[in-house]
C-alpha cells in the first residue's frame, strides 16, 4: 500500500519485484502503473524482450538517442520478464544506456524471476550485469515474493512430482545492507 502512494516516482527509486512465476509480479507492477496513471504519470510498460527489441530497431534506423530520450522522459518505466527469455547478444548494453539515462532521473519497477547474482548469466555479461546492479540497487525497494505459481494452484496434483519439485524456484536471498551503501557495487558484492 505504501507504493500505492508514488512517492517512490517523486524520488526516482527502483522497484524490484522478485519471485517465482506465477506469484503476481506482473499483476503488482500493472496495479502500481494504473495508479501512476490515475495520479496524471506518465507511464511506459514493456516486457525486457519488447524493450531490448525495440531499442536494438532504433539502433539499426540511427535513433537510438531519440528512443532513449522519449523513455526516459516518462514518470514510470516498467520493465516485466527480466530473466525470462534469453537476451540477445548487445542487448545487455541496449539496456544499460537506458537504465543509465534514468538513472537518479525516473523511477523503475522491474519484475523478474531470477535473483541479482544471475543476471551476469541473464544478460550473457558479468561486467554489463554488474553496471547494471550498480545504479538498479542504489536508491532501491527490494520485494521478495514466496510461494506457489497462482495459475497452478488449483491444478497440482495434475502435475507429476518430480516434476513440481523442479518447478517450484527457490530464488537466492536478497541482500541486505546496513548502513550507507558502498560507492560501486560489485557482482561479486552483491551476491555474497
Amino acid at each position: 500500500m505504501a507504493l500505492a502512494e508514488l512517492t517512490f516516482i517523486d524520488r526516482a527509486e527502483v522497484v524490484h519485484l522478485l519471485g517465482p512465476p506465477g506469484t503476481g509480479k506482473s499483476h503488482l507492477a500493472t496495479a502500481l502503473a494504473v495508479e501512476a496513471v490515475k495520479a496524471g504519470r506518465s507511464v511506459v510498460f514493456s516486457t525486457l524482450a519488447e524493450l531490448i527489441a525495440s531499442l536494438a530497431k532504433a539502433e539499426r534506423d540511427g535513433a537510438l538517442c531519440e528512443r532513449i530520450r522519449y523513455l526516459s522522459r516518462a514518470s514510470l518505466l516498467v520493465v516485466d520478464e527480466i530473466g525470462y527469455l534469453p537476451v540477445v547478444p548487445g542487448g545487455g548494453n541496449l539496456f544499460f544506456q537506458l537504465v543509465n539515462a534514468r538513472y537518479e532521473k525516473g523511477a523503475m519497477i522491474l519484475t523478474s524471476n531470477r535473483g541479482f547474482a544471475e543476471w551476469g548469466e541473464v544478460f550473457g555479461d558479468p561486467v554489463v550485469a554488474t553496471a547494471l546492479l550498480d545504479r538498479l540497487l542504489h536508491h532501491v525497494v527490494v520485494i521478495q515474493i514466496e510461494g506457489a505459481s497462482y495459475r497452478l494452484r488449483q491444478h497440482g496434483d495434475l502435475i507429476p512430482e518430480h516434476v513440481r519439485s523442479k518447478a517450484l524456484i527457490t530464488p537466492p536471498p536478497v541482500p541486505r545492507r546496513r548502513g550507507r551503501p558502498p560507492k560501486k557495487a560489485t557482482l561479486d558484492h552483491i551476491a555474497g
